[in-house]
């Protein structure tokens, strides 16, 4: 298969100027009224933006010529397999690293280990992330597999979601929501979307228009329930802590 590797690479770099020009414009604005940084400074961000620029045209261009493409013809192949529940586990290993190397969720992590100055570990985080992902995967090719509607898994799910907010702390309440839209990021909406495509158009009885898409709507679900789960989880162990302390100062007292 003949790849030309920069087709089209002029379309995408206008696509991102326009996209960064007004948070360019916006920066300047407030340079000139009210920030006044040093010009050491201003070229510093100045270099950033020019690094973003070519970073997000690059990863956009690799996205079309390689992404998109190896994930429908994988899906059309792994689709095609006599025994199609195998791709469970398949699946599962794909949404795990796929959501393991996503850039979107090592900035979240790293956010909230920061904030919460390591009381919320980044690489439990990650892996309760990755986990939950997963299993949105199988539950996105048994959809596809058995034809059941999307409002079957997104509407009980939304429903399970609010009920354990009244069990888990506010704060990972505010991590878990924000974590559903991290774990939709470019790697998830790029390959595994083209990789559902390629499986449903593939597979009998279905329309990969109708049943190949709303894998990320799972994906965005899965987050929530999964960080909810890791706070219910922290809450009893804060509970028998305090529990124990309380005991040690009553003995103590006594």
């Amino acid at each position: 298969m003949n790849i030309h590797i920069f087709e089209g690479f002029t379309d995408v770099m206008f696509e991102v100027f326009t996209a960064l020009a007004p948070l360019a414009i916006l920066f300047l604005f407030f340079q000139f009224f009210y920030l006044r940084l040093p010009t050491r400074r201003l070229l510093d961000i100045g270099t950033g933006f020019l690094l973003t620029f070519l970073g997000l045209s690059i990863f956009l261009q690799g996205v079309h010529v390689g992404f998109l493409p190896i994930g429908e013809i994988m899906g059309q192949k792994l689709g095609s397999m006599s025994n199609k529940w195998i791709l469970l586990p398949i699946g599962f290993i794909i949404g795990f690293f796929v959501i393991y190397a996503e850039p979107a969720v090592a900035v979240l992590i790293k956010q909230v280990e920061k904030v919460s100055g390591g009381y919320i570990p980044g690489k439990i985080l990650l892996y309760t992330l990755s986990i939950g992902v997963g299993f949105a995967i199988i539950a996105a090719f048994t959809r596809i597999f058995i034809g059941i509607s999307l409002w079957y898994f997104i509407v009980p799910g939304y429903i399970i979601a609010l009920i354990m907010v009244k069990f888990s702390s506010k704060t990972f309440t505010s991590i878990a929501f924000d974590s559903g839209g991290v774990a939709t990021g470019p790697m998830t909406a790029t390959f595994l979307l083209a990789l559902f495509v390629g499986v449903a158009s593939v597979t009998d009885g279905r329309d990969p228009l109708l049943d190949g898409f709303g894998m990320v709507a799972l994906v965005a679900l899965a987050p929530i329930l999964s960080v909810l789960t890791l706070g219910i989880l922290f809450s009893r162990k804060e509970k028998k802590q305090n529990a124990q302390d309380q005991a040690k100062a009553y003995h103590h007292d006594r």
